[in-house]
């Protein structure tokens, strides 16, 4: 974690560390398998690069392009730069670059490979649904993604997923090419297939059992600073509620993104998918926040 006036948190300190060794193996397993199949570790080791390359120093820009963000300056938003560099002196960190997407969805969140390098971004919808302690309490939440680097880990973890469909993909299409001359290379391929789809599963549970933890963290430690848990569960409900009034196609479209997001953009539906959310259920956090503000002796 970086030198700031944020809450430390050592269980998600060790479940970063947990995850990042586990998808390791994991990375590990999957370029071995492909070695295996006779496809050679070097391809696999150039695509996985590759991958962690572009993920490691393109992430933020990224994750703007996907929401059709943009960059703001002081002069674009005072009151919402205002408002980051307020937070920023109190948790004595570096201020990150801010932006702001054109979009109705009332959201945010935070990207970036560092606290020097990260960049946060709130919607429209969300600027135009919370009143101004409402928003510093959600940017003091995005604020200790970065402090906390669970951002950096959380992008990093998301590659072996990525590369473990990316190698699906490839070797269904060479398997299919060497099949018709080839049935033991075929054999192999659809081993290998096999080894990817366990790994992308596993990653991604991994990956969702660490998202649903550091939001709590991230509450908790937003909630600290600030001294407003309410403040920050008033918004926590509000957004909830709104995320009601979007349209479902805005909605599915965003879902790609929810492990970053404040408020996962949930079409409504319910079902076991919801065992594997990217965020904790809402009254978990807020009963959370309920606890903090009794601890700060607030009612």
């Amino acid at each position: 974690m970086a030198r700031t006036r944020f809450a430390p948190d050592r269980g998600l300190s060790a479940r970063m560390g947990l995850t990042m060794g586990l998808l390791a193996v994991l990375y590990v397993v999957l370029i071995g398998a492909i070695a295996l199949a006779g496809f050679g570790w070097v391809l696999g080791v150039v695509i996985g690069l590759g991958a962690l390359w572009l993920q490691w120093f393109f992430s933020d820009k990224l994750a703007l392009s996907a929401m059709g963000a943009h960059e703001v300056s002081p002069a674009d938003e005072p009151e919402l730069h205002a408002m980051i560099d307020r937070l920023c002196a109190l948790a004595d960190m570096p201020k990150p670059r801010v932006a702001v997407a054109d979009a109705d969805l009332p959201n945010a969140f935070a990207a970036g490979r560092s606290p020097d390098r990260a960049v946060v971004c709130v919607t429209r919808g969300i600027q135009r649904r919370l009143d101004d302690r409402e928003l510093e309490a959600v940017l003091s939440h995005e604020l200790s993604h970065v402090a906390h680097r669970d951002v950096l880990v959380m992008t990093v973890a998301s590659v072996v997923g990525v590369l473990a469909g990316i190698m699906t993909r490839m070797l269904l299409w060479t398997g299919l090419m060497r099949g018709g001359r080839n049935n033991n290379a075929a054999v192999m391929v659809l081993v290998v297939m096999i080894v990817a789809a366990v790994v992308y599963a596993v990653s991604f549970l991994l990956t969702r059992l660490l998202s649903r933890y550091r939001e709590l963290a991230a509450d908790r430690a937003g909630a600290i600073l600030t001294g407003q848990p309410s403040t920050l569960a008033s918004a926590l409900t509000k957004i909830s509620g709104e995320m009601a009034k979007i349209p479902r196609k805005d909605l599915r479209q965003a879902e790609a993104y929810n492990a970053f997001f404040f408020v996962p953009a949930m079409t409504g539906k319910v079902d076991i998918a919801s065992l594997f959310a990217s965020h904790p259920p809402l009254q978990k956090r807020l009963d959370q926040l309920n606890r903090i503000s009794v601890e700060l002796g607030q009612e």
